[in-house]
């Protein structure tokens, strides 16, 4: 059974930083490459970073020189480190591998950045 379970979101102004993490289950996780995705009220669900098995790492827009990918293939975890938060990062951000599994999405976990 597949499950990803996302945490780490809150309330942050901006400028600040969170952590996110996300625990995976049931997909292989060792030999997927793993992304985070984020979706904003109103909008599709979008890529913001990801992670191959080996740990190569690509970002997309705004998340690139701000946002850190990292995984733990041990203990089938992925983390996102975000820093220099602004307004605009306020979603609800999933992990899913890369591409994703569509019936294997989490609950996500909501991020809101104030001015």
């Amino acid at each position: 059974q597949v499950q990803l379970v996302e945490s780490g979101g809150g309330l942050v102004q901006a400028g600040g930083s969170l952590r996110l993490s996300c625990a995976a289950s049931g997909i292989g996780f060792s030999i997927s490459t793993m992304g985070w995705y984020r979706q904003a009220p109103g909008k599709q669900r979008v890529l913001v970073a990801s992670v191959t098995r080996d740990g190569l790492t690509t970002y997309v827009g705004s998340a690139k020189g701000r946002f850190t990918i990292s995984r733990d293939n041990a203990r089938n975890t992925v983390d996102l480190q975000m820093n220099s938060l602004k307004p605009e990062d306020t979603a609800v951000y999933y992990c899913n591998t890369f591409p994703p599994r569509h019936l294997a999405w989490g609950l996500g976990t909501q991020v809101t950045v104030s001015s």
